[in-house]
């Protein structure tokens, strides 16, 4: 049965192992983490060592390393390691923590959502009633919002009382994209063009001039151009040439950061030969999010 220090001593271990793309740590740089006297840290791993826990390494960047049953010890498994999870208190990153489990524990009572969540490194950081953020995770960008009402020491485990959840869906942006392109020819004048988008419900179309997306018409580019006394004019006249196309398989987390970097609320979608197939909105993703897709099927 390991004692509270020494669980310690093993999440500081394993998350600096991972950080050092798992090379040996030496005793020292677990002491100045944990605020500890180095002598007290050695006579620990000497029977951690005996334990079969931890492995010493030898040579002038010899260290410790953990083994198989360190993972074990503090009920983790040896992939956890390459799940690097950021934890952020006040929109802060929080050095030296890792999370590596999330573990929902009363999803099914109204109004009321519990999280305990597992981490890596010096807990002690953290205290009762700070607001933190634990996430994206590597998949689906699961991002959890809580306060601390809960701190384990020993097994190195925070209780949230969680007041907001957010994942990314682990789709590719055709998956969820428009697929029933509706486009508009150069040549047209803005009653043709504002009659297409709204008999079809959308507010804005890419302009196609041989297969090739030359722009996008949006129902404000109209407002303003009639706003303007301007309604004569052809659409290629109007339209956005700003034009940001996404290969079909880029994952939605990736067009996020694509949308709020270009400011931008909806991309082009094409084939492997540039052909457009799709287009995809912020209020797609929206809806994705939120799940809405369940609720109007």
């Amino acid at each position: 049965m390991l004692t509270t220090v020494q669980k310690e001593i093993l999440q500081v271990l394993i998350d600096l192992y991972s950080k050092s793309n798992y090379m040996p740590i030496k005793g020292e740089n677990i002491a100045a983490i944990m605020k500890r006297n180095p002598g007290t840290i050695r006579n620990q791993m000497q029977s951690l060592r005996s334990m079969g826990i931890v492995k010493g390494v030898p040579g002038p960047r010899g260290g410790y390393k953990p083994t198989i049953d360190a993972y074990h010890a503090l009920n983790l498994s040896a992939a956890d390691e390459e799940e690097n999870v950021p934890l952020f208190k006040k929109d802060k990153l929080v050095e030296n923590i890792t999370v590596a489990k999330i573990e929902f524990t009363s999803l099914p009572q109204p109004g009321f959502c519990e999280a305990t969540i597992k981490v890596m490194g010096d807990i002690k950081q953290l205290d009762l009633g700070d607001k933190i953020r634990v996430g994206p995770s590597p998949v689906n960008k699961l991002v959890v919002n809580g306060i601390i009402v809960g701190r384990d020491d020993m097994d190195g485990i925070l209780l949230v009382d969680v007041s907001d959840i957010r994942s990314i869906p682990h789709k590719s942006v055709l998956e969820i994209a428009s697929q029933d392109l509706i486009t508009l020819e150069p040549d047209m004048n803005i009653k043709e063009a504002a009659w297409i988008l709204s008999n079809n419900g959308i507010d804005g179309a890419p302009v196609l001039e041989n297969d090739e997306v030359i722009g996008i018409l949006t129902l404000i580019d109209i407002t303003k151009a009639i706003a303007n006394e301007e309604k004569d004019l052809k659409i290629t006249n109007l339209m956005s040439k700003y034009i940001i196309t996404v290969k079909q398989d880029v994952m939605i987390a990736e067009a996020i950061q694509i949308m709020n970097k270009n400011k931008i609320g909806r991309l082009i979608v094409t084939d492997e030969n540039d052909k457009p197939v799709g287009i995809l909105t912020k209020t797609d993703i929206l809806n994705q999010i939120a799940g809405l897709k369940y609720l109007t099927s």
